[in-house]
């Protein structure tokens, strides 16, 4: 009898746990946000962002994961296997367009969030190599970037304006940020391209224990850059950005986003749009409920990484070249940003 009651009690539990646990369960919902390889920008700011907005969306789990960049990223888009991710706008173009590397598979469910800050393509050689210019790379060992990211991209694309291609290279391998840096620390390689957001924390390692340059690229191949591919813009790397960096040094950059899946319901990217930008209570979408008072996403972002100051909501839109999505979209109207 005695068994007969614990086992009936033990039912009971399960029963009432089922009951409690379930719903709450249930209403939960997740999103993820596919950043880049742990050495670069992408990848401490998409956290801050996850963790933010978890923050301040209480029935919504946001989570980052390391990605390939760019390119990977988009891929992931147009399969529908991540809801949002962190991406170059010269490639998020690309991938809209079917064009380039997207030629004939077109990612056209992808939609904008936002803008979050200009990326600068950063060409790294050691000093003992006098690389000075990007035509100096023909015959030497370059890394161009990871397979398949964004960086590889501007590589070529960079190249290409200088008269050389990838073939013209003594060696060519692909990897991350912090592989670039540890080959380079090596001496197993000439130059890296890296494209990120500055200081980048692959490249204040490789510094602080390799001498290094930055290739300075000149006015007339910037314009034939820009000319080409007109999302490009001229940024100059000011001294003290890095060890050893004692001369302001011109390049190019792109700007990074944070895009997402148009199957996305609009109610969810309205919110995370909100908060990425506004600091205080936010109604949320059960019961018209209130979160509890909290900064902005782009704030805490600012907190983490310097890159995170240049999140704002004034260049949000800057070099958007895809369409937005409805959420992001309404929200930017509110702001009247957009008509």
């Amino acid at each position: 009898m005695v068994k007969r009651k614990h086992a009936a009690l033990i039912v009971a539990l399960v029963v009432l746990s089922l009951i409690f646990v379930t719903p709450t369960f249930g209403a939960k919902k997740f999103f993820a946000i596919a950043t880049g390889g742990t050495g670069g920008t992408y990848y401490p700011l998409g956290g801050a962002l996850a963790q933010a907005l978890s923050t301040k969306i209480p029935d919504l789990i946001v989570t980052a994961q390391s990605g390939n960049a760019s390119t990977a990223n988009l891929n992931l888009i147009a399969q529908h296997q991540i809801e949002s991710a962190f991406v170059q706008n010269n490639t998020a173009y690309q991938a809209y367009t079917g064009t380039d590397q997207f030629e004939g598979r077109a990612v056209k469910n992808v939609r904008g969030i936002a803008s979050l800050y200009p990326e600068v393509i950063q060409i790294l050689t050691l000093k003992t190599s006098k690389i000075t210019s990007v035509a100096d790379l023909a015959g030497r060992r370059v890394i161009p970037g990871d397979r398949g990211s964004g960086t590889a991209v501007d590589a070529e694309n960079i190249c290409k304006s200088a008269g050389i291609t990838f073939d013209d290279f003594g060696s060519l391998d692909w990897l991350s940020f912090a592989g670039i840096a540890q080959r380079m620390k090596d001496g197993q390689a000439d130059a890296g391209f890296i494209t990120a957001g500055i200081p980048t924390s692959s490249v204040m390692e490789l510094v602080s224990q390799t001498d290094i340059s930055i290739v300075d690229i000149d006015d007339a191949l910037i314009k034939k850059i820009t000319d080409t591919w007109p999302f490009y813009a001229k940024v100059t790397i000011p001294v003290g950005i890095y060890r050893g960096i004692d001369q302001p040094v011109d390049t190019v950059a792109v700007m990074a986003q944070w895009v997402t899946d148009e199957a996305v319901p609009e109610d969810i990217i309205y919110e995370l749009t909100k908060a990425l930008w506004e600091s205080g209570k936010h109604v949320l979408r059960k019961k018209g409920t209130e979160a509890d008072e909290a900064p902005s996403a782009a704030a805490i972002m600012a907190q983490v990484h310097a890159k995170g100051k240049d999140v704002t909501l004034e260049t949000a839109l800057d070099g958007m070249a895809i369409p937005l999505h409805p959420g992001a979209a309404r929200y930017y109207k509110e702001k009247g940003l957009i008509k």
